[in-house]
Formats: structure tokens, C-alpha cells, sequence
């Protein structure tokens, strides 16, 4: 059985989405996950499950989401062992270790095309900065992340695909609960 890491996009942020954390939790044992741990109010959930196929999942939660509770939200997944080698790939971590709270990934419910990376040319002003790692963007964002121009919105319009952020506290909680 694979661990994964489930981040619900657009779930009980600003009034909108909102499901109780325990119903999402029950949805997903409906489902015949295993060991479904569930992390802050937000859409992160950490389980077991014989499913291989990432793109199955996430179609099957979409739809079980749907069917539940009348929601059409995107359901971005990753391996336990996806998130570990994530976690030693931010370049920001090295280079500002001490501010890490000022520090967000970004999902991507796929890899966008090379021509969307090639030309993304976000000005994020002032002193934020990213990198885009495959199906990440690791974002460092030191006047924070309500601030910045580098928001899931504007990522989703210039690559083309959908995304969620999480903090990078919320990222490595998940790691910690994806090892247990």
C-alpha cells in the first residue's frame, strides 16, 4: 500500500467550500483508503491506499466530493516518498534557513508544458522569489504570502494547470504524518 498526501484546492478558504473535516474523512474511508488522518481545516488528509495510479485517486476523490457534497474542486496528490524528496529540493530552505515562515509551496495538478514554463515572466516585485521544480513551485514570499503576486491564481492563468499552496510548516507536517 502507497502513503499519500491529499491537498484539496479551494476547501474551507475565504466561506467558500466548506466541509467539515470529519465528513471529508469519513467520505474518504467510504471510499476503502486506510488510516485516513486529516491535518488542519483546509483539505489535507494523509492516508493508505492500494491504488497505484495517482490519476485514478485523485478522479475518485474528485468525484466521491462531487457526489457527497456537491463540490467540484481539484484534489492534488502526492507519495509519502514524493513529499520526502520534495522537502530536500526547496533551494530556499539552504539559502534562508531561519525564515522558513515565510516560506509556501505550490502544487501542480500536473506538469505544465515547457512552453508555459519558458515563459512565464512573473514580476513577483519586491523581494519575493520562486522556482518551478516539476510539479512544484517552491515560493519565497518575505512581506508573506497575502501579499505577493505569485498566488495560486496567477500561477494557474500562466502555466495552464490547476494548484493549491500550502505554507511550508503545513508541507512539512504532512511529511511527518505521511512518515508515522
Amino acid at each position: 500500500m502507497a502513503t499519500y498526501v491529499s491537498m484539496l484546492r479551494g476547501v474551507n478558504v475565504g466561506g467558500a467550500g466548506k466541509v467539515k473535516i470529519g465528513e471529508l474523512k469519513r467520505l474518504y474511508e467510504s471510499l476503502g483508503l486506510e488510516a485516513v488522518r486529516t491535518y488542519i481545516q483546509s483539505g489535507n488528509l494523509v492516508f493508505r491506499s492500494p491504488i497505484r495510479s495517482a490519476g485514478a485517486l485523485s478522479s475518485t476523490l474528485e468525484r466521491g466530493i462531487l457526489d457527497e457534497f456537491g463540490l467540484d474542486v481539484t484534489v492534488i496528490l502526492r507519495t509519502g516518498q514524493e513529499l520526502e524528496k520534495l522537502v530536500l529540493r526547496n533551494p530556499f530552505v539552504k539559502a534562508t534557513p531561519r525564515e522558513t515562515d515565510k516560506m509556501h509551496v505550490t502544487f501542480l495538478s500536473d506538469l505544465p508544458k515547457p512552453q508555459a514554463v519558458a515563459a512565464l515572466s512573473l514580476s513577483p516585485g519586491g523581494r519575493d522569489r520562486y522556482e518551478i521544480s516539476g510539479k512544484e513551485i517552491f515560493l519565497y514570499c518575505p512581506d508573506g504570502y497575502g501579499r505577493t503576486k505569485l498566488n495560486n491564481n496567477a500561477l494557474e492563468t500562466k502555466l495552464g494547470v490547476r494548484a493549491t499552496t500550502r505554507n511550508w510548516a503545513t508541507v512539512t507536517r504532512l511529511l511527518e504524518m505521511a512518515r508515522e
